[in-house]
C-alpha cells in the first residue's frame, strides 16, 4: 500500500512550491489507491505559530487537498527522536562534538564498513595530490586537507572518514606516510587524532551511493563528497534530518514526493535509515519552479503565495489544475482538466526533470476559463463579495447587478476584476487621465462627433445596444471619422478607460439618462 506525504514547516504564508508537492502527492495517492498524510513539521516554536498551522490548513482545505488519516505533529515526537539519536550513538552511528564552550552537538557518522548497505558500490582507486601549506589531518571527525588548484593554491577538502576506504597518506619521496587500514580501530571508536604536515599525496577507494530516482532517474554521490553532519543540536534538540526520517519511519511512508531542493538530503537519509534499521522509502524528486530568467521563483516575481492567488481572486480549481501541470505533462496537449481526470491521468514518470518556468498571464487565462463556466449564482455570489469591499459598492442595485455579471461573466480572468466594474454603477465613472489625452485631448474630430451625440441617444426611442451602434456610426460618417474609429474615444468618454466589453451592449448597460450626462460632462471639460 503506497502511503506518501506532505510534511511542510508552517512559517507563514504557504509557496507555491510547496503547495505543488502536496498536490503531486495527493494526485499520486489517489491515482494508485494509496493514502495521503499531513505532518506538520512545527519543531521551529518561534516561527511555526498557531496562527502559522491556521494558514496552512485552511490553504489545503481551499484547495481540496484532503487527507486520510490524522494531522501527524512533529512536535509530539520528540522523545522518540532524541531515544533514537542515543541508539544511534550506542552502536556507533554517531559521535559526539564539542565547540567552545558549549555542550557538546551529535553527529552521525557515516558508516565506514558499508555492507549490507543498498546503493553502495566501490567506483575505483582515487589519488589526489596534496598542498604543503595546510597540514593533513585524521580523525573520527573524518579526513581534512587542501588539494592543489589548477593556479597552485591550496583548495579546501576533505570529507567523511567513509569516504576514504584503504586511505594511504605519501609524503613527498612516495614514501608511506600512514595506513588507515592500521589505525582503523583507534580512528573508529577513539578519539585519536593524526595531524601529517608532511603529507603530499593520498590515495584510497572511492564508493559511491546510488539510488532510483522517480522522477530524475539513477542519482549517485561519492562518499568522498559526504560530511559527517549534526542530528542533535548542543542545546538538545534533534535537526530536521534526524526527525524527519524518524516520523517518515513511523508513518510507515512508503514514496517521497519532494523538491529536488532536498536531493543532497536523501543520500544523507539513506544512511540514517540503515542506521536505523528501516527499509528506505522511494524517493523522487520534483523539478523547481523558475521565472522568466531560470532563477527559482519568489515573491521578488509577482505572487508567489497561495494566499496571493486566492486573495486575488483565482479559483482552487483554476490554481490547483495549473499548478498540476507545472513540473507535469498528460501526455497530450490539454492544459483544463478536472480534478477526476488529473487523478486518471497521473503518474510519476510523466514528471518533467527540468525546472517549470511560472506563468502568470497562462493561470490568469486558465483562471478565466473556470470563472466562465461557474454557474451564474455561483459567480454573483463570488463578485459580490469582491464590490462589497469597494467604497462604491453599496450603490450597486441587485438587478443591474445581475445583468452586468451575465454580460461580463465570460470577461473576467480574476475575480478582482470586478473592481474595474466601477462605471456601470456609479453617476460619473473615474476618468483616466492619460486615456482622456490620448483619445480625446487632441482628437478634436472625435470630440466634435461625441459632442453631437448626447442629442441623438437623448432623443432615441428604444435604446439598445443596435440603436446605439446605428447613432455612433452616423455621428462618425458625419465627422469624417473612419468606420470603428469613434468606438474608443467613446469608451474613453462613457467609461473612463480603453477597455472593457462591447462598446455599445456596455452603454445599454449603463442607460440613457448616464451616458448623456457623462457625454456632455467630458466634452465640456475637454473643450
Amino acid at each position: 500500500m503506497v502511503r506518501v506525504r506532505f510534511a511542510p514547516s508552517p512559517t507563514g504564508q504557504v509557496h507555491i512550491g510547496n503547495i505543488r508537492a502536496a498536490i503531486f502527492n495527493w494526485l499520486y495517492a489517489r491515482h494508485v489507491g494509496g493514502t495521503f498524510l499531513l505532518r506538520v513539521e512545527d519543531t521551529d516554536l518561534e516561527r511555526s505559530t498557531p496562527q502559522a498551522i491556521q494558514a496552512l490548513l485552511e490553504v489545503m482545505e481551499w484547495l481540496g487537498l484532503n487527507y486520510d488519516e490524522p494531522i501527524f505533529y512533529q512536535t509530539t515526537q520528540a522523545k522518540k527522536h532524541l531515544a533514537a539519536a542515543q541508539e544511534m550513538l550506542a552502536k556507533g552511528f554517531a559521535y559526539e562534538d564539542k565547540k567552545g564552550g558549549e555542550a557538546p552537538a551529535l553527529l552521525f557518522q557515516f558508516p565506514y564498513d558499508t555492507t549490507g548497505i543498498d546503493g553502495v558500490e566501490e567506483a575505483g582507486c582515487q589519488e589526489l595530490a596534496i598542498h604543503d601549506s595546510v597540514p593533513l589531518k585524521i580523525s573520527r571527525k573524518g579526513v581534512e586537507f587542501a588539494t592543489v588548484s589548477p593556479k597552485g593554491r591550496p583548495a579546501p577538502g576533505g570529507a567523511t572518514l567513509a569516504g576514504f576506504k584503504d586511505l594511504k597518506v605519501y609524503d613527498a619521496e612516495g614514501k608511506i606516510l600512514f595506513d588507515l587500514n592500521e589505525h582503523l580501530a583507534e580512528v573508529l571508536h577513539g578519539n585519536a587524532l593524526f595531524e601529517l604536515p608532511d603529507a603530499r599525496k593520498l590515495t584510497y577507494l572511492r564508493r559511491t551511493i546510488s539510488y532510483a530516482d522517480l522522477v530524475k532517474g539513477r542519482m549517485t554521490k561519492p562518499l568522498d563528497a559526504l560530511k559527517d553532519f549534526v542530528i542533535v543540536r548542543s542545546d538538545g534538540s534533534p535537526v530536521f534530518h534526524l526527525a524527519n526520517v524518524i516520523d517518515d519511519i513511523t508513518q510507515g511512508v512508503t514514496h517521497i514526493i519532494r523538491g529536488d531542493d532536498h536531493v543532497e538530503n536523501t543520500f544523507k537519509h539513506l544512511f540514517l535509515f540503515h542506521a536505523l534499521g528501516a527499509p528506505a522509502p522511494q524517493y523522487g524528486h520534483l523539478p523547481m519552479i523558475v521565472n522568466a530568467q531560470g532563477k527559482p521563483y519568489s515573491k521578488r516575481d509577482g505572487d508567489a503565495f497561495v494566499g496571493d492567488f486566492r486573495d486575488k481572486g483565482f479559483l482552487a480549481d483554476a490554481l490547483f489544475n495549473y499548478l498540476s501541470l507545472l513540473g507535469w505533462s498528460p501526455g497530450d496537449d490539454r492544459e483544463k482538466m478536472s480534478r477526476e481526470e488529473l487523478i486518471k491521468a497521473f503518474t510519476l514518470e510523466r514528471c518533467l526533470r527540468g525546472p517549470s518556468q511560472m506563468d502568470i498571464q497562462k493561470l490568469t487565462n486558465l483562471n478565466g476559463q473556470y470563472i466562465a463556466e461557474l454557474p451564474a449564482e455561483r459567480f454573483q455570489a463570488l463578485a459580490k463579495a469582491q464590490l462589497a469591499a469597494l467604497p462604491w459598492g453599496s450603490q450597486v442595485s441587485s438587478p443591474l447587478f445581475e445583468q452586468v455579471a451575465a454580460f461580463m461573466q465570460s470577461r473576467v480572468k480574476r475575480l478582482v476584476d470586478v473592481a474595474q466594474w466601477e462605471y456601470f454603477f456609479t453617476e460619473y465613472p473615474t476618468w483616466d487621465p492619460a486615456v482622456c489625452e490620448k483619445l480625446l485631448g487632441k482628437n478634436a474630430a472625435a470630440k466634435a462627433a461625441l459632442s453631437t451625440l448626447a442629442g441623438p441617444f437623448a432623443a432615441m426611442p428604444d435604446w439598445n445596444a443596435t440603436a446605439i451602434e446605428q447613432a455612433v456610426e452616423q455621428a462618425a460618417e458625419a465627422a469624417g471619422i473612419p468606420h470603428g474609429k469613434l468606438n474608443q474615444p467613446l469608451r474613453a468618454a462613457v467609461t473612463g478607460t480603453n477597455i472593457g466589453a462591447g462598446i455599445f451592449e456596455t452603454l445599454e448597460l449603463i442607460g440613457r439618462d448616464r451616458t448623456v450626462k457623462r457625454l456632455l460632462k467630458i466634452t465640456a471639460e475637454n473643450g
